[in-house]
């Protein structure tokens, strides 16, 4: 099989802050764990009826247990405030965070804080507020618990490897990547198995002739796309088509593009996140060289395989 990363996971199935409460690694005081960023400046606020005006400005919470804070001064009579939390991959496409809507503040639970987690797997999150009979004095800001210890870059190298691992234990990839899958020649059949498990998507498929020219084949015309849930997935064949008839190029003459893994952490199986947790563990624990001995238990550690049986993948590729 030949494969090529193309484009490396953005985020792991555990986080640095999960490890760090698994191996008991803090900082170890309340200041130098704990940040607070303004979101919404506080002040009046207009009556508007609508989440597009009183929004917060987008805080960084990738890798980190965060709660938004809500700042409630004096409403005017009869004002109501009602705030929720958004969140977005990139800081710039927000939606709305399911059950992130703040108790509706009116002048009978006014000039009080209130706050909420927020447990979501987005890097960024916000506030958007309306304001309806009269203006609200409010504010919001988000609290973020980032224990840094001196190991942070290790630690984050051992997720890195323990994913790496688990991924060649169980031949898939756990998380949303890009591979390019090279083939020397069109198969036999009328269908191409795809590696890794969790195939979401085939953003394309080329080949090359004798002088190099590349040609990309039409999805739905030329191919046709089977993403078969957490198995492999598989390029087919419509009715009555075959695979291109010219002269392959010597040298990795077809590739496909294809998208795979789980789309979040909260969907890798516990089995996997488990087995990372124990590999990181050993990592943590066992920093020095070791003997041979110690080495076949570290790395053929049988609880490792107990764990992922049921996630490995059998199949020929």
């Amino acid at each position: 099989m030949k494969a090529q990363l193309y484009a490396a996971p953005v985020i792991e199935p555990i986080s640095l802050d999960e490890l760090k409460m698994q191996i008991r690694a803090d900082s170890g005081t309340l200041d130098d764990n704990l940040t607070i960023t303004q979101s919404l400046a506080y002040g009046s606020k207009a009556i508007q009826n609508n989440y597009t005006v009183h929004v917060g400005t987008g805080v960084d919470v990738l890798g980190k247990q965060a709660e938004v804070l809500l700042h409630c001064g004096t409403n005017g009579a009869g004002g109501t405030n009602d705030t929720k939390i958004q969140e977005s991959d990139d800081n710039v496409t927000f939606t709305d965070y399911t059950g992130g809507a703040f108790t509706q503040v009116t002048t009978a639970n006014d000039n009080v804080d209130y706050k909420l987690p927020y447990t979501g797997t987005k890097q960024y999150i916000r506030t958007a507020s309306k304001v309806l009979v009269a203006a609200c004095e409010f504010g919001t800001s988000i609290l973020e618990n980032e224990a840094e210890t001196a190991e942070d870059d290790k630690l984050n190298r051992d997720i890195r490897a323990a994913r790496r691992h688990i991924e060649n234990i169980t031949r898939r990839k756990l998380l949303t990547q890009t591979w390019d899958y090279y083939l020397d020649a069109w198969p036999p059949g009328n269908y191409i198995k795809l590696p890794f498990g969790n195939l979401q998507s085939v953003t394309s498929v080329s080949w090359k002739d004798t002088d190099g020219t590349e040609t990309t084949l039409t999805l739905t015309t030329d191919y046709l796309v089977e993403t078969n849930g957490e198995e492999c997935g598989r390029i087919v064949l419509p009715y009555g088509e075959s695979w291109p008839s010219g002269t392959l190029y010597p040298s990795n003459p077809i590739k496909i593009r294809f998208i795979c893994g789980w789309t979040t952490a909260a969907l890798v199986p516990d089995e996997i996140k488990a087995a990372m947790f124990l590999f990181c563990g050993d990592l943590y624990a066992n920093r020095e060289a070791q003997s041979v001995g110690q080495a076949q238990i570290y790395f053929k550690n049988s609880r490792y395989d107990e764990m992922l049986a049921s996630a490995r993948l059998w199949d020929e590729f």
